[in-house]
């Protein structure tokens, strides 16, 4: 069996894809999906309990893994369909100055917290932030009963979810628009054909998978 953990952006966007080509092709391996956090993947990896994981990398990660950026994920923001910038084909950071935030704990996502604060740094600007909740599920609903707007990874309008949309974002000034980044990782020391066949799929279609982020 191939035990693979994924944070929820590689679970609703790239693993799909991904798993259908890897049974297509190796039928007889059996393959294990298991859902969470960045900050609990990486220490079941660590304790052999995972075959490989795909999270958001950090620096500082045990030595004895590989990690490798696969891609960056595209963020937008979810808005309320009411409100009056939601009929927009962009959006920029700016006009954002006075919007309601929703955005997950820190200690729980790092990387989601980061981009919302760094997004609006990079305009000069601080988020006014209204609501504090963790699962994308649970962000969206809370956009829907106008609680606030939210910036999330463009996978998140897959969530089928009434009274909400999805507006790209834009900078200003010239500033690159920041991303989200995916990781592989896996255990540098240990020998695992099926892993390494898994692998050998993400070298070859990464582009292709990518288009799912």
């Amino acid at each position: 069996m191939l035990r693979i953990g994924a944070i929820d952006s590689a679970a609703a966007g790239l693993i799909p894809p991904l798993l259908h080509d890897f049974r297509e092709r190796f039928p007889g391996i059996i393959t294990q999906l298991v859902e969470d956090k960045s900050i609990r993947l990486i220490p079941k990896l660590i304790a052999g309990r995972l075959d490989i994981v795909f999270i958001r990398p950090r620096d500082g990660l045990n030595r004895n893994l590989v990690v490798r950026t696969l891609t960056q994920e595209t963020p937008v923001i979810a808005l309320p369909v009411t409100h009056p910038l939601a009929n927009r084909e962009r959006i920029s950071v700016d006009e954002l100055r006075d919007e309601p935030l929703i955005v997950p704990e820190r200690r729980s996502r790092p990387h989601s917290y980061d981009l919302t604060m760094k997004l609006f740094e990079d305009a000069g600007l601080h988020p006014r932030i209204a609501q504090i909740a963790d699962e994308k599920q649970t962000i969206i609903n809370l956009v829907a009963a106008g609680i606030g707007s939210a910036i999330v990874p463009r996978w998140t309008a897959k969530l089928a979810v009434s009274g909400v949309t999805f507006v790209p974002l834009m900078t200003v000034g010239g500033i690159s628009l920041r991303k989200l980044p995916l990781a592989a990782a896996w255990a540098k020391a240990v020998r695992d054909p099926g892993r390494d066949q898994l692998r050998e799929l993400l070298d070859t279609n990464i582009d292709r998978y990518a288009e799912q982020a």
